[in-house]
């Protein structure tokens, strides 16, 4: 067992005389280590918070998230992060790279938080993957959507993390580059034998994962 959620809830608070907003209500999960998951729901289902809460990037307000044995929220925020760092990729709508360095060093930014010697050489071989390789010294405004979404993959993936979150990773691009981006992950993932959760709205893209799990209301139903 790689993931166990439990009873996760996430609850917002407001303005002193509105009621709280519970985004995601008691929600229990478990994923086996090389299994793929679909996340399926609407838009405001809660599948973003949810996502955000897996990565570490935001705590639950109740509940326990489990990876690898390790309940993250016991941990404080550094050890959290290198935890998150050396354990999750994400790959996000938005690719979220950084404009001043080249898909390069994007890609081995992971790898140079904790002084990996091989950085740079994991790096180019994890482009070389996903057919940048000759498009490493590029920035990321000298590339494509499809491309930059490919450095964000790469990134992801260079630190062979336990598990892949992969946040609507076609909803910005064209329907022939976003189905090229999902063959790329879905590939890299079955090569990798490596644990995927991928949320998303598009029926067709969840059926390509082992499982399915519908969010509604922030309930799984």
């Amino acid at each position: 067992m790689i993931l166990q959620i439990k009873d996760l809830c996430k609850t917002f608070h407001t303005a002193a005389n509105l009621a709280p907003i519970e985004v995601l209500k008691n929600l229990n999960l478990e994923m086996e280590t090389g299994e793929t998951l679909a996340i399926l729901g609407q838009s405001g289902s809660g599948k973003s918070t949810f996502l955000t809460l897996l990565a570490g990037l935001d705590s639950p307000t109740s509940g326990a998230i489990i990876l690898n044995g390790q309940d993250m929220h016991d941990l404080d925020e550094e050890a959290l992060s290198k935890f998150r760092a050396q354990n999750i990729g994400i790959i996000f709508q938005q690719f979220h790279l950084m404009s001043h360095l080249t898909a390069l060093e994007n890609v081995s930014l992971p790898l140079d938080l904790f002084k990996d010697a091989e950085a740079e050489d994991k790096a180019r071989e994890a482009l070389e993957q996903v057919g940048l390789g000759k498009r490493m010294d590029h920035f990321p405004h000298q590339l494509s959507g499809g491309e930059c979404q490919r450095v964000a993959i790469a990134r992801a993936m260079v630190v062979r993390p336990s598990i892949l979150l992969a946040d609507e990773p076609t909803g910005n691009l064209d329907s022939s580059t976003g189905a090229l981006v999902s063959d790329m992950i879905f590939d890299l993932v079955a090569r990798h034998g490596m644990t995927l959760l991928f949320v998303t709205h598009n029926e067709q893209l969840a059926m390509r994962c082992a499982r399915q799990q519908r969010l509604q209301d922030g309930r799984f139903v």
